[in-house]
């Protein structure tokens, strides 16, 4: 029996372990941490990463051996797999779980993996060998085979290699990533025949062959501009310059002037940094850059409190330019796809395209080549939450943006992390400094920096000539009952729209709710429309006659008449973005209205395109859910409306005055740049809470005192710490059972810690119905590690009892 190593690898599923496999001595010299390895599971095949190689396991069952290794070299670091395993124990999940969110599809392949064949390829003119001719052309037949198949074909077992060499070659797709499956991006590029140099008398005689079109001689020219510097040049460089199509560069091919030839390039920016055309810090910037720089002598984490409006992003700017400038890598985190716009616009004309931009909505394509792209030095890299799990080679900044929103915490699928808090851990393995900016710190990160655990800087006016905006404040009992409503708005928002657009100015309307209606309700026999798999309403989508739930995504076409009774008279109760639409293009009639929500920007090209045109004064008045809130930074708006507070304010959470405080000011903070003093129009029937009026005045101070006196006075975060375990079962008693066990259990152990079980305000979700438990408990390690003992223990005991397999536990840390 031949001599064996064994490894231990990682599997992209929640598996509570890490598996052994042995490697056969052929394969010994290959093995290295951080690299994938084709390994056989419970009959499929997984593509695996290896962590570590081990002694042989002390385990009764054969030990069996991996297929093949898949890669050359690593695709992970050392760092990120600390940081994976940091993930999975802080946040009670399995480091596949992690592994899972953390890597791109095209890096995780397994046998249930369909291949098909990419259109117009002939294998015959591709240098392939024996095998990989044979699969390309058995699909090229077949159009679409299973991983299984191809050992089938190919009559070995040992198949990810050539399936990565062909994948490699643009011959295959993977068929569920066909909009995503990894694929070296080709372009055309030309360069001057063998009988052309570029000495004065062949440019003459290229000139001559080219004299009699005015489109020939432009691309020529063109391209003599660029000759110098390169030998190859992209066609589309040379199009565009030129101002003439492909067929121009056909022409001058024909005529033996131009080579052509398909090159591989990079989907992300590879030219060289530059930082002209930023502009200067003002005074303020200078000093908040100075005290930053200062405060990172001693501490690694800084909080950067700014008004909306007051230049952040410039500074985060000059922190860039000295990061690279020092040789190091920087992540600039956003809480959303949608901002990555504006920003990306903006960074994109100080960095020459230099920027890396990675979320989850992102074509796979790109995912993997950003994936290679950081583990290679990427100087730049701007995303979303999940940009926070690329292999970085040398970290040295992490800036969080808009650091309290909600947006950076993941509720699904586990693990259940916040963005911010693992930047935090993230640096402390990388050695990278973080910069944290906001205008509404969240409370936890402004209690760290008031009591000097992180540094604090403010900027407190706004940039240039800006003026915060005047917030006003209107009482919607006084309006509806002096009748001074007109449909949703009331007659003091109604004058500053009409003021607005007289002076050619723009209005945000924003309201937290999608839809027309978020119910429609029988007057004769008191019927709710509901979704049958959640304990919901369905929302009313009158563009589409549909009621929707916007849990699950049911949908049913709106009712003639009521289901129940058959009266015809349906009550649309409420009102959310769709509605508020219609209402005000009624108002204002030859005013040009549109809507940017879920609905409207699913996509990122949908997004976009409502952005450009609002930037570009084509839109008027743009309504909008907290998509318009975050960052966005436009130089018309001078009036904006929220059109019923309550909704924030009276939401059961903890949390539910901070997000109110955050949104408010944030939406506020849209109005009134570039100089011209905008104003806020808050409508609510609640005048006199406390929120409102801090929010009025602009008292951070007040606010962050008020709010966190009372979290110290009740036990919440940021004093005290959470769990929320949710027990999930298609039948309620069962449900309701586990979460009896599991409360009584931890009680025996916690006491008064433990909260509930209690059924929560929406009770079934996808045919589930919830029971939740919640644990607040002291902000000590020893203590918060042993509780986390405890529940994966309990959990694991309720598993294994009977008729107990099928429950789901979800576990959040920090909800």
């Amino acid at each position: 029996m031949s001599e064996k190593k064994y490894i231990s690898v990682i599997l992209p599923l929640a598996v509570p372990k890490v598996y052994s496999y042995s490697v056969p001595v052929e394969l010994w010299t290959d093995i290295q941490f951080g690299i994938r390895v084709e390994v056989p599971l419970r009959n499929k095949l997984y593509s695996a990463i290896v962590i570590a190689e081990t002694e042989k396991p002390d385990t009764l069952h054969k030990v069996r051996d991996i297929r093949s290794i898949i890669d050359k070299l690593p695709i992970i670091t050392k760092d990120q797999f600390k940081f994976w395993t940091w993930m999975s124990k802080y946040y009670l999940s399995t480091i596949g779980e992690v592994m899972n969110v953390a890597m791109p599809a095209g890096l995780k392949l397994n046998s249930e993996t369909k291949l098909i064949a990419r259109e117009g390829v002939d294998s015959y003119k591709l240098e392939l060998d024996e095998k990989e001719f044979l699969l390309a052309e058995a699909i090229s037949i077949q159009n679409e085979l299973s991983i299984d198949q191809v050992q089938e074909i190919l009559n070995q077992k040992t198949v990810y290699p050539i399936i990565k060499s062909l994948l490699d070659k643009e011959i295959l797709y993977i068929k569920e990533e066909l909009k995503s499956g990894f694929a070296v991006k080709k372009e055309d590029f030309i360069s001057f025949t063998d009988q052309f140099t570029e000495d004065e008398q062949s440019m003459h005689g290229a000139l001559d062959l080219v004299k009699r079109s005015e489109k020939q001689t432009r691309a020529l020219l063109s391209f003599l501009n660029h000759g110098r510097e390169s030998i190859w040049i992209a066609k589309s460089i040379i199009c565009k310059e030129a101002d003439v199509g492909g067929e121009v560069i056909k022409a001058m091919v024909k005529k033996n002037i131009f080579n052509i030839e398909k090159q591989e390039v990079s989907r992300i920016g590879t030219q060289e940094l530059n930082h002209e055309e930023s502009s200067e810090l003002n005074p303020d910037q200078v000093e908040a850059v100075k005290q930053i720089n200062q405060f990172y002598k001693e501490k690694d984490h800084v909080l950067l409190f700014g008004v909306t409006g007051s230049g952040k992003t410039r500074v985060y700017i000059e922190l860039i330019n000295k990061c690279i400038s020092e040789g190091k890598q920087v992540l600039y985190l956003l809480p959303e796809i949608a901002l990555t716009t504006q920003i990306v616009d903006r960074l994109t004309k100080v960095y020459s395209g230099d920027i890396g931009v990675y979320h989850s909505k992102m074509t796979n394509n790109n995912r993997v080549e950003l994936w290679n792209a950081s583990l290679n030095g990427k100087s730049l890299i701007m995303g979303a939450r999940s940009s926070l799990f690329l292999p970085f080679s040398n970290l040295g900044l992490i800036i969080i943006d808009e650091e309290h929103d909600s947006s950076y915490k993941q509720s699904e699928p586990s693990p259940r992390y916040n963005a911010r808090d693992a930047a935090l851990y993230l640096s402390t393995i990388t050695g990278a400094k973080v910069l944290m900016g906001s205008a509404t710190p969240s409370l936890s990160t402004y209690l760290n920096a008031i009591n000097n655990k992180y540094g604090l800087v403010k900027l407190l006016e706004r940039h240039g000539d800006s003026v915060l905006p005047e917030m006003k404040v209107v009482d919607l009992k006084e309006k509806y009952k002096m009748g001074l409503m007109s449909s949703l708005f009331s007659n003091d928002l109604k004058a500053a729209i009409q003021k607005a657009l007289d002076q050619k100015e723009q209005v945000l309307l924003f309201q937290n709710r999608r839809g027309y209606s978020p119910t429609i309700k029988c007057v004769q026999c008191d019927f709710h429309a509901g979704c049958p798999n959640c304990d919901v309403s369905l929302t009313l989508h009158q563009l589409y006659e549909e009621l929707r739930c916007h849990y699950c995504g049911y949908k049913h076409q709106l009712p003639k008449s009521c289901p129940q009774c058959g009266h015809r008279e349906l009550d649309k109760l409420g009102f959310g973005t769709e509605k508020i639409e219609m209402e005000i293009q009624k108002q204002f009639p030859n005013s040009v209205v549109k809507r940017m929500d879920y609905d409207t920007a699913k996509t990122k090209a949908a997004y976009e395109k409502i952005i450009t045109e609002f930037q570009n004064g084509e839109i008027d008045i743009l309504v909008g859910t907290q998509m318009i809130t975050k960052g966005l930074d436009f130089n018309n708006i001078s009036v904006v409306g929220i059109l019923n507070a309550d909704r924030l304010l009276f939401f059961p959470d903890f949390n539910a005055n901070e997000r109110a405080f955050q949104l408010i000011t944030q939406v506020a903070g849209r109005a009134g740049r570039r100089g011209k003093k905008g104003q806020v129009i808050i409508q609510t029937f609640s005048p006199m809470h406390p929120v409102i009026m801090e929010t009025q005045k602009y008292n951070y101070k007040q606010y962050y005192h008020r709010e966190l006196s009372e979290r110290k006075n009740f036990l919440y975060p940021p004093f005290y710490r959470m769990i929320r375990l949710t027990i999930k079962h298609k039948k309620f008693p069962v449900a309701e059972e586990a979460s009896k066990i599991m409360a009584s259990k931890l009680q025996k152990k916690l006491g008064s810690r433990v909260l509930g079980p209690t059924i929560p305000g929406i009770s079934r979700i996808r045919g589930f119905y919830h029971m939740q438990i919640t644990i607040k408990m002291e902000k000590k390690r020893t203590v918060v590690e042993k509780i986390k003992e405890l529940i994966l223990e309990y959990r694991d005991e309720i598993l294994n009892m009977q008729g107990k397999k099928s429950l789901r536990f979800a576990i959040d840390v920090d909800p």
